[in-house]
């Protein structure tokens, strides 16, 4: 398998320019043998989790409030930016031809402009420290290691907001999203757009193709993710989740069985009178709150 692609320039200079497609169709092969491994696992390895315990005399609402719109408006159109980048930059190379280069860099800039939102909102409207890993974080990834590895004796500390699994998901999407964005605002540079001239001799033709490789491996680690990603996203064991992402609400008795109080503090009360305590964003009637607000995973 080759790993990137080379060609000869004007000057007989040979120069990289690009990931060799084969790392697109490692992405696709890896991210579809984990789902079917993790299937296999689940079926037939995982133990049997207990059902969630609701318990109505905890003093908390019935429903915890998890993302706020604000937070769900930013996933649901940076996941479009995502697949339509995804979809531009890797169906040409399937053979499926369209005048995809105009919609790839205007869904470039829409993405950079939703991450810049969404860093700045994190950092100054949000608690960031909530996807940072502690040591709480640590004990139950191990934990989780060793029951995955059939130790189903293992402890496993209920989590913060946010699973250490999501966390580590995070910020690998992280890397890749900004590596993919900072060298594609560099790209752009090299093409006639509404707000510059282009500039193809900004940079040498060797200094180019790191740009090219590194947004090709950004890409081709995004491809990965995405798979991961929607895979989880539509296990039945993992929906109430990804209803959060939609109603912005989780079920008490899956607040009380999978995460720490102590970590992740909720207002109690009667839900159809609480109020947002430290979410700028605010919350609709009926929706119940917490009382730190993080960044959505």
């Amino acid at each position: 398998m080759e790993l990137w692609r080379r060609a000869v320039n004007p000057w007989n200079q040979e120069v990289l320019i690009g990931v060799s497609w084969d790392l697109m169709w490692a992405a696709i092969i890896v991210g579809g043998g984990f789902v079917v491994l993790h299937t296999l696992w689940a079926k037939f390895i995982a133990p049997a989790g207990a059902e969630p315990a609701d318990d109505a005399d905890s003093g908390l609402p019935g429903r915890i409030l998890r993302h706020a719109m604000s937070e769900r408006v930013f996933h649901w159109l940076m996941a479009v930016a995502m697949l339509v980048l995804l979809v531009t930059a890797f169906f040409p190379v399937l053979g499926i031809q369209f005048a995809w280069v105009t919609i790839h860099w205007v869904a470039g800039v829409i993405l950079t402009a939703l991450i810049a939102y969404h860093i700045v909102h994190a950092t100054f409207f949000q608690n960031l420290w909530t996807m940072w890993i502690d040591k709480h974080d640590i004990k139950a990834g191990v934990g989780e290691i060793k029951h995955i590895l059939g130790d189903h004796e293992a402890e496993v500390p209920r989590a913060g907001k946010y699973p250490v699994d999501h966390i580590l998901f995070h910020h690998s999407a992280a890397v890749a999203g900004l590596g993919a964005i900072a060298t594609g605002v560099l790209m752009m540079l090299r093409l006639e757009t509404p707000f510059w001239t282009a500039n193809p001799y900004m940079l040498a033709d060797s200094s180019w193709g790191v740009v090219y490789v590194l947004h090709g491996l950004s890409g081709v680690g995004l491809i990965t993710l995405t798979i991961t990603h929607i895979y989880f996203a539509i296990r039945p064991d993992k929906w109430w989740i990804t209803k959060s992402m939609i109603f912005g609400w989780i079920p008490r008795s899956y607040y009380l069985k999978g995460h720490d109080p102590a970590r992740w503090t909720v207002a109690g009360g009667d839900e159809a009178e609480l109020v947002t305590a430290g979410t700028p964003d605010g919350a609709s009637g009926g929706e119940a709150v917490t009382s730190d607000s993080g960044m959505p995973s």
